[in-house]
């Protein structure tokens, strides 16, 4: 290799690495926070290292508010609302990609369209019926407005396009049906953009607040984003931020475990679209 490649490289992987500090420093720093006192977060000396660590400080985030409540209610409505998009998106996916109706591309636009809208502008709406069918502080209201959303019909829909006709030609010469044709070759060979619809859909619905805050008034239906807002507002009365610090961190370990789960998809879905561009 030419010296001038392998300088191009290094200075390369060199900025790389000081984005992904840049990047990473704000995460490492609320670990940090999190196992230090007060005092030693608001010290003029501002040691970066907690020095000890103080490891109560979880113990206590996860008693000063219900936060395992909090926690199970934030992963049943993801996990409902990830699996019922996945699902979802699928369907419409294959209707759109695989097969043949009058005006589909002129009804696809219609149905991206719904993606310009901006969530703020229907929760007035969205409320007013969730209302009036007497779902109001309930699961079903965190869930049904959002068990189905376009941009995922129009991921897999960009997938499925790719995938060979013949083999759902083979297929429906063998009898095969159009849900056994979608659920046994077309899904599985779309894995990665699945894992990968899946991974945004999982952080959008885990992070979400303003519908939970709107749609929920008990205590018991609260998600995490809704419930570290409370400890937010104590926190500032109280000073306690090492608390409100480790809650974070609490709060952000199954994303970090979903994402390492999904990783090797997501990467190989990014290669895959680059392959076939």
């Amino acid at each position: 290799m030419k010296p001038a490649k392998i300088a191009k490289k290094t200075v390369l992987y060199c900025v790389l690495l000081i984005l992904a500090f840049i990047f990473l420093f704000p995460f490492l720093w609320m670990i940090l926070s999190a196992l230090k006192t007060d005092q030693q977060i608001f010290s003029y000396s501002a040691k970066f290292l907690p020095d000890p660590a103080n490891w109560k400080n979880f113990i206590e985030a996860w008693q000063y508010i219900p936060l395992g409540q909090y926690y199970l209610n934030s992963i049943i409505v993801s996990g409902i609302i990830t699996i019922s998009q996945v699902i979802t998106s699928a369907m419409a996916a294959y209707v759109f990609a695989k097969l043949y109706f009058p005006y589909k591309n002129a009804i696809f636009l219609m149905f991206l369209g719904i993606m310009m809208i901006p969530t703020q502008v229907t929760i007035i709406p969205l409320f007013i019926l969730i209302r009036k069918l007497n779902l109001i502080d309930t699961y079903a209201a965190l869930i049904l407005p959002f068990m189905a959303y376009p941009y995922g019909a129009f991921l897999l829909r960009q997938f499925f396009m790719t995938i060979p006709v013949d083999l759902e030609d083979a297929a429906r010469i063998d009898g095969c049906s159009r849900f056994w044709i979608l659920t046994k070759i077309i899904m599985p060979l779309s894995k990665p953009a699945i894992m990968t619809l899946a991974m945004l859909s999982f952080m959008w619905s885990w992070n979400s607040f303003l519908w939970p805050l709107v749609v929920t008034n008990n205590m018991k239906r609260y998600t995490l984003q809704v419930g570290l807002a409370m400890l937010r507002s104590e926190v500032s009365m109280s000073g306690n931020w090492s608390l409100l610090m480790a809650a974070t961190v609490i709060t952000i370990v199954p994303v970090l475990i979903f994402l390492l789960l999904t990783q090797k998809y997501i990467i190989k879905g990014i290669s895959l679209t680059g392959l076939k561009s």
